[in-house]
């Protein structure tokens, strides 16, 4: 492999101000570049959203295999206790196979973010979405399919995708410490809330490559995977993988999160990040992959080297430093009331020390705090409210590793990074009259709708 052509790809990625947190580049039974942007690791697991939708895959093609139940098996004869009291033609004919190709018939996308609100059953609320087109004939991308996949595994099985899929998939790949969120229903999302490392999405992209054969072990029905990984129905969509037309495949989740395939070489490229849309990056992976894959032996010590020099920068914390204020002294302690809001906050408080700085916002469900680096950066976590900026997750007792410092006299700002997903908090706090009030602005470098919240207005509470 070229590794100047792995580093101009690196530098296309940095030029276009794309945030990457992990890589790995794996062929021939070896990894060849792993790299890891401060402050990611390759022990921290990553959410990797609709890329669950492919492990989804795995497991119906092994529960295919098992013989319990089958690709024209009709939806409605899985659950009959949830159907609506007309069911019409379409609803009627719609199949395990359309499920997998996202022809379901619906006419518009079901994102996991609107449902993960939800409390009560998501079979139901399936089933009340209109089918308005033939199923088999519109493609329409929707996790709601994914679920419906997950469910019927669950019914046939007696078992969560999750535990159906870890003595046969799983623990084989030596994949542990993953999570897999539940719904209501007791039934994994499938289409998404899947946790788990970079190392072990490209794992599961190697076995794809290897044609389901693992440590001489068939895991996945090489029939299988050469069905999942083709086009169906005119599209680019295969059973629920992306296909190119160059031959390689990917598995992909918003904000990228993502293992592709490159069959011809025998490559496999996995990454995480924090980027607003896949297609400001698939055009430089496409770019740069596979024509670093050479099909002879190809040596280039300087490149290496520099590449490798390269890679070790990227670990490099960032630098923080603060302006002069003397708001720290003044401010310490203050409990701020804050005006009405649509975010339900009360009260915010911030305590300044010498080494950190702690943040402390009340709202209906009680106190939550951030502990942040004055000027650097402190690991640790919280359950700080957000649902809205993160695409619809509640990160309860998740990693955060937080820094503040004051970028004038009368302005703070923290910055929150959630280590195991795609999102990075700005928190900018503008004082005035000497620290009597305070207003509030967070945003999020990456998410499925608002990437803001309302300003939070406060002043200095008077007992």
């Amino acid at each position: 492999m070229d590794a100047g052509e792995v580093e101009a790809f690196l530098n296309n990625v940095e030029a276009a101000e794309l945030e990457l947190h992990s890589l790995m580049l794996h062929r021939a039974g070896h990894v060849a570049v792993e790299a890891w942007w401060w402050p990611y690791r390759a022990q921290y697991p990553h959410i990797m959203h609709s890329l669950a939708k492919s492990f989804t895959a795995a497991a119906i093609g092994l529960a295919l295999e098992e013989g319990r139940f089958a690709l024209d098996d009709k939806i409605v004869s899985f659950f009959p206790e949830f159907l609506p009291p007309l069911v019409n033609d379409n609803l009627a004919a719609m199949t395990v196979k359309d499920l997998l190709t996202m022809r379901t018939g619906h006419a518009e996308e079901t994102s996991g973010a609107s449902w993960r609100g939800i409390e009560t059953s998501w079979i139901a609320e399936f089933f009340k979405i209109p089918v308005v087109h033939r199923p088999g004939t519109t493609f329409v991308y929707t996790s709601a399919a994914s679920y419906m996949l997950s469910a019927i595994l669950t019914k046939a099985t007696g078992e969560t995708l999750h535990d159906y899929l870890k003595p046969r998939l799983l623990e084989p790949l030596g994949i542990i410490g993953e999570h897999w969120d539940i719904g209501p229903d007791g039934i994994n999302p499938g289409g998404n809330g899947l946790t788990c490392k970079t190392a072990d999405i490209l794992k599961f992209g190697v076995l794809h490559a290897q044609k389901g054969i693992w440590n001489g072990k068939r895991l996945l029905p090489q029939a299988w995977i050469e069905t999942v990984t083709r086009p169906h129905g005119g599209n680019d969509y295969g059973y629920h993988w992306v296909t190119d037309k160059g031959g390689s495949y990917r598995a992909l989740g918003v904000f990228v999160q993502m293992v592709m395939v490159f069959p011809q070489a025998g490559g496999t490229l996995a990454l995480t990040a924090g980027i607003g849309g896949s297609h400001l990056i698939l055009p430089l992976v496409h770019r740069h992959f596979p024509k670093l894959f050479r099909d002879a032996p190809f040596e280039n010590a300087k490149a290496d080297a520099h590449l490798k020099a390269r890679l070790a920068t990227l670990s490099l914390a960032r630098q923080l430093t603060s302006a002069p204020s003397q708001l720290p002294l003044k401010v310490s302690g203050v409990r701020y009331r804050v005006e009405c809001n649509p975010l339900g906050v009360s009260e915010v408080r911030f305590d300044f020390s010498n080494k950190r700085s702690v943040f402390y916002l009340t709202d209906a469900e009680g106190e939550h705090v951030v502990f942040m680096g004055n000027d650097g950066w402190l690991e640790g976590q919280t359950d700080m409210p957000g649902r809205d900026l993160h695409h619809g997750y509640h990160l309860k007792g998740t990693r955060i590793v937080a820094g503040a410092n004051w970028l004038d006299a009368t302005t703070l700002q923290m910055i929150w990074i959630f280590v195991n997903t795609a999102f990075r908090d700005t928190v900018i706090c503008r004082f005035e009259d000497d620290g009597s009030h305070v207003t509030i602005d967070r945003s999020v470098n990456v998410n499925s709708s608002a990437l803001s919240h309302p300003t939070l207005v406060g002043a200095r509470a008077r007992n």
